[in-house]
């Protein structure tokens, strides 16, 4: 009988050996909160060229994970263009090329993982007037401990309505009159061709937060 016992409880071991892990690996928040800092540039009439007009870009982020690969990420950050204030504000659609979360006896489950994001923001700039522009972004995430992650992100923003002027207003002179001129002709043509709005882009690192559990252990399947 006690050898029976033993044999049983070699092969469960085994078992829950196989299928999982410990409690804590299975564990997935589907809440994530962070901060993010870094450079960002701007595309214009006063900065035709990537890299001419580069500031500081800072902001925060919230993200909602549906499962391992895929999730929903709002953010709010600031940058200048030519010195002037530039706040945006985007939803995203972000997926993880591999399946992301804490250190797993399944091998599928990486704490390294690049990913891609695509969304829709707007701009606010020269005194509070708004445009639409489209983020597309790609980045790398480093899980580093249960809660917490590194992340490191690259996003262009493609203004696509209300996207010009993002430098604002420069004050000049017609003869003996001050005059203001507003820079809305980047790519020198004149109207409302879609090229012809500015364009900006951001490179941050950031720390993010993990919360809100899940789902736990499942120690009869393989999932």
């Amino acid at each position: 009988m006690s050898n029976r016992l033993s044999q049983l409880g070699i092969l469960t071991l085994i078992a829950w050996c196989y299928t999982g892990v410990s409690f804590a690996d299975n564990r997935m928040y589907h809440c994530e909160i962070g901060v993010q800092g870094g450079m960002g540039y701007y595309v214009g009439e006063l900065a035709p060229h990537v890299f001419q007009s580069v500031s500081g870009a800072y902001g925060a982020q919230f993200r909602y994970k549906f499962d391992q690969r895929w999730a929903l990420q709002a953010k709010i950050q600031h940058q200048r263009a030519c010195g002037n204030p530039l706040w945006a504000l985007d939803v995203n659609a972000e997926y993880n090329f591999f399946r992301f979360g804490s250190q797993s006896h399944d091998y599928r489950v990486k704490q390294i993982t690049p990913y891609i994001s695509i969304g829709v923001g707007v701009g606010a700039y020269n005194d509070w007037k708004v445009g639409v522009y489209l983020p597309v972004g790609v980045g790398l995430k480093w899980k580093f401990a249960d809660r917490w992650q590194l992340q490191l992100a690259w996003q262009h923003q493609v203004y696509v309505l209300n996207g010009d002027g993002l430098e604002g207003v420069i004050t000049g002179t017609k003869g003996d009159k001050a005059e203001d001129k507003c820079l809305n002709d980047s790519h020198n043509i004149n109207g409302s061709n879609v090229m012809n709005n500015d364009v900006t882009s951001t490179l941050t690192a950031g720390v993010v937060f993990e919360f809100g559990v899940r789902k736990k252990k499942c120690t009869y399947c393989l999932l």
